[in-house]
C-alpha cells in the first residue's frame, strides 16, 4: 500500500461524513483491511499482507452476504435499495445469493493467483482480470434485475435502511 492509498481512504470517509453526516459501514470495513493490511506490508517488508487482503475482503463480504440471506436478509438490499428501484424481493435475494457466490470465487481466485504467480502478474491480475471479471458480472445479472422489477416506471425508489 502507497502512503497515498492510505490518504485516499481516509478523505474518501472524512468528504463522505461531511456530506452526508454519515460513513457507510463497507467503505469503514474496506478502510480498516486497507489500512491494517496496508501497514503490515510496510512494517515486515513482506509483499504477502497486501497478497491476501483482497482474499479476506471478497471473502468476507461474502461471508456477510450469505449471513443475511440465511436470516431472512437480503443485506444489498438495505445498502443499495435506491439504487435499484422496483426491485421485488426474489430479486434482491437473487442478486445478493449472486454476489455471494461471485466474492466467494473471487476469494478463491485470488488465492490461485498469489500463490502459484509472480508479484507482476499478480498485480496484472489485479487489474487486467478482477476489475473486468467485476464489471462483466454486474453485467450478467441486468437481465435477472430486469425480470424482477427493475426501472419499472411505477417504481419509487427506496431509501436504504440502516443493517440491522
Amino acid at each position: 500500500m502507497q502512503p497515498d492509498s492510505a490518504s485516499a481512504i481516509v478523505a474518501a470517509m472524512i468528504a463522505s461524513y461531511v456530506v452526508t453526516r454519515h460513513i457507510p459501514i463497507m467503505a469503514i470495513v474496506t478502510g480498516v483491511i486497507v489500512l491494517v493490511f496496508g501497514t503490515l506490508t510496510l512494517v515486515l517488508h513482506d509483499e504477502t499482507f497486501i497478497k491476501i487482503k483482497p482474499t479476506i475482503y471478497y471473502a468476507l463480504v461474502a461471508g456477510l452476504l450469505a449471513f443475511g440471506l440465511a436470516t431472512g436478509r437480503p443485506l444489498l438490499q438495505r445498502v443499495l435499495g435506491s439504487a435499484y428501484p422496483g426491485l421485488d424481493e426474489t430479486g434482491w435475494s437473487k442478486l445478493t445469493r449472486n454476489w455471494a457466490l461471485f466474492f466467494a470465487f473471487m476469494a478463491v481466485l485470488n488465492e490461485v493467483v498469489w500463490r502459484n504467480s509472480s508479484t507482476q502478474f499478480w498485480i496484472g491480475f489485479k487489474i487486467w482480470g478482477a476489475l473486468p471479471l467485476t464489471f462483466l458480472f454486474a453485467a450478467a445479472n441486468i437481465p435477472m434485475l430486469l425480470r424482477h422489477g427493475l426501472m419499472k416506471e411505477d417504481a419509487e425508489p427506496v431509501e436504504p435502511g440502516p443493517i440491522e
